[in-house]
């Protein structure tokens, strides 16, 4: 496999990249590309870093898997392109958004691109998945890879957001450091959940507030 990254990552990266592990994850993700269908393109693997590189990072949205039904995974977590149904998690999202906000949204597709280029990192753990397999590709060293670009990110940058959406994100995020950054914590916004607490956490407006404390310009999640 490849890697063609954002520059700035692959410099943060690049201990990762060189890693034996790496070159086994590589194999394995290579193998099946040509053996199964899996999900995103391959050159959308790394699109969450291309369209957000290091030093514009402002918030990082970690997700678990990327989506694993026809046409929906795109790089980006909770994302979709604009002319696929928009999934019930970013529904949900989308609901806490305007409720928080006290504002209609002016996007109702699912492209978040307009986030990633404000410089919201929405990072999945495991960056491929076989089609109609949830959880296929964990376990291979994705995690490790992206727990390296968050550590990156909290020791290398100051002031950032971090939302940790569920346990398994609260899990990843145990090593940010707190002291540096603003991190968010609340239930996951699956339809399972988001009534269990992810509704009325008011991260969005809570991440602005923090951006504009600290003199950056607040996403326009709108």
């Amino acid at each position: 496999m490849e890697v063609r990254i954002d520059p700035s990552w692959q410099k943060r990266l690049a201990r990762e990249f060189g890693d034996p592990y790496f070159a086994d994850l590589a194999a394995f993700v290579k193998k099946e590309y040509a053996n199964e269908t899996v999900y995103p393109p391959p050159s959308y693997i790394f699109r969450a870093f291309d369209l957000c590189p290091f030093e514009k990072v402002k918030v990082v949205i970690l997700g678990q898997d990327p989506y694993h039904g026809t046409r929906q995974a795109n790089g980006l977590a909770f994302a979709v392109d604009a002319a696929q149904t928009v999934p019930p998690s970013l529904e949900n999202i989308f609901k806490e958004i305007e409720s928080d906000i006290g504002k209609p949204l002016t996007h109702t597709d699912g492209d978040l691109t307009r986030w990633a280029t404000q410089g919201v990192l929405l990072l999945n753990a495991t960056l491929t998945v076989r089609a109609r397999v949830a959880g296929s590709h964990q376990g291979h060293g994705w995690e490790r890879f992206t727990d390296a670009a968050v550590t990156a990110l909290s020791e290398e940058r100051d002031h950032l957001v971090f939302m940790l959406w569920g346990n398994y994100a609260k899990q990843k995020g145990m090593h940010i450091d707190r002291q540096k950054h603003l991190v968010l914590e609340a239930p996951h916004p699956s339809p399972f959940s988001a009534a269990n607490g992810f509704f009325g956490s008011k991260h969005f407006s809570r991440a602005n507030e923090y951006l504009i404390a600290h003199g950056e310009t607040p996403v326009d999640w709108l």
